[in-house]
């Protein structure tokens, strides 16, 4: 016991109050610099804290503006695609129109080839390039001309409705994106920190290398936007020249009409005349013929009557000339008797050359009867063809176009 007392380290008074001392002023250094680091924290905190608000303060009104100029451009977008789309219908009603005209330029085109080719089954001298072939050759032009500018112009309705599709097509893909980025933005603007939903990511805090800067962002849809007003504007334009076009062809086609049968109405009036002259000359011919024949008839029976008077004349002359010796006297009897034999030879030759004349005549007037009959029926046929085919076929013009 003694030795372990002996052994016991001993400190002085002093050193105890020293030791003490040194461990209440390491304690206050640590203390005040644990209050210093306190407060440092605190204000840390609280400088984090109000910088963490306002930088998410400033984020949610940057999401705001976002959320808004994206409302902004889909709006836009959204409108511009009903105005194109209002477009292609107005575009495509045009275009409706256009083949709706060029359909109903084949009947007049058939009526009017159809003319020609009836009227090649005129016969002889009616055969003629008249003013009615002329004005009909000219309708199938002016048809076929029309017919030609009508599919032209839907050839170019056609490619600009392509086009209208085609950037509509670009306008609903934009519209597409842009709801998909609206409906992210509104709901990381909806986001708070008390959300289920978060979670910590890694590698996002990153600017994605294949992003667009907002200047190029608003160009894409502001260039969607200008590239489909420049179509709508050229659709407009175009429904505008096709409406001047579907005038223009109308009046053209009609004007021609009317022109042709202008020309059918002079043709047929000029053909009938010439049909009912030919038949007033054709009966004065037959009158004719058949006073000729009374007259040929007429002229035989004077040159069958001087049979009789020369057979007596003659027959006198044979007795005369079997008288005797002296009695064969050149008395005026003798005389008279072979001057009456000379006169009605005479006669009768006279009368047989006027029968020829006569009967010569008679052929040129059978010849001219036939010629007229000809010609009458030539007449006919081409009156028939005109009136009775061409114009009662082109009487359907004006039916169907009313």
């Amino acid at each position: 016991m003694a030795q372990i007392m002996q052994s016991a380290l001993r400190y002085h008074p002093g050193e105890w109050k020293h030791s003490n001392q040194v461990h209440y002023n390491s304690a206050e250094r640590e203390r005040a610099n644990a209050e210093r680091l306190r407060a440092e924290t605190e204000r840390m905190c609280k400088a984090v804290d109000a910088q963490t608000n306002h930088t998410r303060s400033d984020v949610e009104n940057k999401f705001s503006a976002r959320v808004r100029d994206i409302a902004f451009w889909k709006e836009e977008l959204q409108r511009k695609i009903e105005e194109n789309s209002a477009e292609t219908d107005l575009l495509c009603e045009a275009k409706a129109r256009l083949e709706e005209a060029l359909r109903s330029t084949n009947f007049p085109h058939e009526v009017a080839t159809s003319c020609l080719s009836y009227r090649e089954g005129r016969m002889g001298i009616d055969l003629v390039h008249d003013d009615v072939e002329i004005q009909l050759r000219k309708e199938v032009e002016v048809i076929e001309g029309v017919q030609g500018m009508l599919q032209g112009s839907i050839d170019q309705c056609v490619e600009q409705i392509r086009l209208l599709k085609s950037v509509n097509y670009q306008l609903k893909k934009d519209l597409k994106d842009k709801f998909g980025a609206l409906n992210l933005d509104s709901t990381c603007l909806q986001l708070n920190t008390t959300s289920e939903q978060l979670q910590y990511h890694k590698d996002v805090a990153v600017i994605p290398p294949n992003s667009y800067t907002p200047e190029q962002w608003e160009e894409y849809s502001n260039a969607n936007i200008l590239k489909s007003e420049q179509h709508q504007n050229a659709s407009a334009t175009l429904r505008g020249v096709v409406a001047g076009i579907l005038d223009q062809a109308a009046q053209d086609i009609l004007l021609q009409r009317q022109t042709v049968d202008r020309a059918f109405e002079k043709r047929i009036e000029e053909m009938q005349r010439a049909h009912d002259s030919l038949i007033s000359h054709l009966e004065k011919v037959k009158q004719e013929i058949s006073e000729m024949e009374r007259n040929i008839e007429s002229l035989k029976a004077a040159i069958e009557d001087k049979i009789g008077p020369m057979k007596l004349a003659q027959t006198r002359l044979d007795i005369r000339s079997r008288r005797p010796r002296q009695e064969l006297v050149r008395d005026p009897v003798q005389y008279k008797l072979v001057g009456e034999v000379a006169q009605i030879s005479d006669n009768v030759q006279q009368m047989q050359a006027l029968l020829a004349v006569n009967e010569n005549s008679l052929k040129g007037l059978l010849r001219n009867q036939l010629a007229l009959e000809e010609d009458i029926n030539v007449k006919a046929n081409s009156l028939f063809i005109d009136v009775q085919q061409c114009t009662k076929l082109r009487d359907q013009l004006s039916s169907s176009s009313n």
